[in-house]
């Protein structure tokens, strides 16, 4: 068993202690903000947990009304521009708090008078030290250098985060996740059939919207550096605007398909590729009895109903989750290809760049 797998079946353990101790934490960083609220939010982060801060901007943005923006630390690292971040909220996301960049534009943003945050698994790295405020993932050390367990507790510090900003996030909710995605690990067998069917599979297509936009690259992150396939990835509104060009029959296209808001656009999309005979598999849970019940795709439902009419919006819990299957289906993957998820070539765990 590939040390990925293992860290995958972890993270119902980890979500659970990250929760309970950070609860203390997060609420005085909520009354904190209750005197103070920044006028916008940067989000600083590279490869994984950049993905983790495209969801953390929809989140954000959606939850607090907050402007949000995902920080460039090349303006940075390469131009030594000033930018000023007064009154601003900059919040820097690394797994192992040693991203060199990304330490920089928290440094910077300190400097300019900004209070800072940083979302780190490792309690004594640089990113620790200097932010103002720490939001410490508690999933233990991760060996495979493909991120999974850190990648649901830095979403996790994100639901945290905009609570501690005033949005309605639900700590029940997040309280019952690791329960949910002990649900989702119970699909591994089911997901590890399904991926045998892609075995000799060396281009894909990943879609997402709103909230689960984020983990569309996440999904494809995994597929390229475990499994070595082109996986590109889009939010349904965009890939008709040029990219389905490029489907052709059988050609792999996967999707995230929560009931709310965003089904509509991911139900017209199924149709339109099913239309150019793509071969098409779809994450869900139990609340989007439409999705589960389509005969022209493949599904893989979490056995949970996440729709919640008193959250807003109503997908509000499933990024979470919903990632779960698509990490468990990458690393079958790249055990049906003969290939080790844990070491893929040319990849380290740190990556230190400027």
């Amino acid at each position: 068993m590939s040390k990925m797998l293992d860290e995958i079946r972890q993270q119902p353990a980890a979500l659970d202690k990250t929760l309970r101790s950070e609860s203390k934490g997060i609420e005085a960083l909520r009354a904190r903000f209750a005197t103070r609220r920044p006028s916008f939010i940067i989000l600083a982060a590279r490869g994984t947990s950049d993905n983790a801060a495209q969801f953390g901007r929809y989140l954000l943005e959606i939850a607090t009304g907050i402007p949000v923006s995902l920080a460039a630390p090349s303006i940075f690292t390469l131009y030594g521009a000033r930018v000023d971040y007064k009154d601003a909220l900059v919040v820097a996301i690394s797994q192992s708090g040693e991203s060199t960049d990304t330490n920089l534009v928290l440094e910077r943003a300190k400097e300019c008078g900004a209070m800072t945050i940083g979302v780190t698994n490792e309690a004594s790295s640089a990113l620790a030290k200097l932010a103002d405020h720490v939001i410490l993932v508690r999933a233990g050390g991760e060996k495979s250098v493909a991120a999974t367990k850190t990648y649901t507790g830095q979403l996790l510090a994100i639901y945290l985060l905009a609570y501690a900003l005033g949005a309605p996030v639900s700590l029940e909710e997040l309280r019952a996740m690791p329960a949910v995605v002990e649900g989702a690990l119970s699909l591994e067998s089911e997901i590890r059939e399904k991926a045998s069917r892609y075995r000799f599979m060396e281009n894909a297509v990943v879609v997402g919207r709103g909230l689960n936009y984020a983990n569309a690259f996440e999904w494809a992150l995994k597929m390229m550096e475990t499994c070595y396939v082109v996986a590109e990835r889009f939010s349904s509104a965009d890939f008709l605007h040029g990219p389905i060009a490029m489907v052709e029959q059988s050609f792999p296209v996967f999707l995230f398909a929560p009931a709310g808001v965003t089904w509509p656009s991911i139900r017209e999309m199924i149709a339109r590729v099913h239309s150019l005979h793509a071969e098409t598999l779809i994450i869900t849970d139990q609340s989007n009895r439409e999705a589960t019940g389509l005969e022209t795709t493949r599904s893989i439902t979490i056995p949970t109903k996440l729709h919640r009419k008193s959250a807003v919006p109503e997908e509000l819990y499933t990024p979470l989750p919903y990632i779960v299957p698509a990490q468990i289906f990458a690393a079958c993957l790249a055990a049906e290809k003969g290939l080790n998820p844990d070491q893929p070539r040319a990849l380290e765990k740190v990556t230190r760049t400027l």
